[in-house]
């Protein structure tokens, strides 16, 4: 789909959520301005040489969703402090966050003295066989993992979590808005108006070199 864009000779590319989208983008065109919202470090994503000065093609805004994954993990043992046993779903399939994710929340639970369960899904069928792996394992609450593909399937997640009665922290208020128990993360409409006003100055001429990631 980049590589269409690319053939189209659009102005600019938006790629308003994700770090696997901002990367094929990157990957498509080096002379096309693109502007992203990627939710971990996108200078350790290699979508920018730096936050304050991008350099080449690419600026955008950086929702820090995989970042705050220490905090999630904190709110839920806050909620919840007799729960020894902690489940982390996160998507292998798009593997930059996901390292993130499990690196910082395993060293968050270690400093509280928790153990973290890691269970994988790509695919609304293994969610449920991930809930159904995690409820057998005990688990005793659940983190998802900062992750497009959990958004997209966020009404199965919160019904699956319901049906278990378990306690979860998510990433966004979408998620809590359809009957989450609770979320930690940036707000989507400030991210999107973010987004609309690096486009907007783009599109008046500005380089996304000079611009500094938000």
């Amino acid at each position: 789909m980049a590589a269409d864009l690319v053939q189209r000779q659009v102005t600019v590319i938006v790629t308003p959520i994700g770090t696997a989208t901002a990367l094929a983008a990157k990957a498509a065109t080096t002379t096309i301005p693109i502007v992203f919202s990627a939710g971990t470090d996108p200078v350790q994503a290699g979508i920018v040489a730096s936050l304050r000065r991008p350099g080449g093609s690419v600026t955008g805004v950086n929702y820090m969703a995989a970042e705050l994954s220490a905090k999630r993990l904190g709110l839920l043992h806050e909620l919840a402090p007799s729960a020894a046993r902690i489940a982390l779903l996160i998507n292998p399939a798009n593997p930059v966050p996901t390292q993130s994710i499990i690196k910082d929340t395993e060293e968050a639970a270690g400093a509280l003295g928790r153990h973290i369960d890691v269970f994988k899904a790509e695919t609304s069928r293994e969610i449920e066989t991930a809930f159904a792996a995690l409820v057998q394992n005990w688990a005793d609450a659940l983190i998802v993992g900062a992750e497009p593909f959990f958004i997209d399937r966020r009404v199965q997640i919160v019904t699956l979590a319901t049906r278990h009665l378990l306690p979860i922290v998510y990433f966004l208020r979408e998620f809590v808005e359809i009957g989450g128990l609770m979320s930690y993360g940036a707000s989507a409409f400030g991210r999107y108006r973010e987004v609309g006003i690096y486009t907007g100055r783009v599109l008046k001429g500005e380089k996304p070199a000079d611009m500094p990631v938000v």
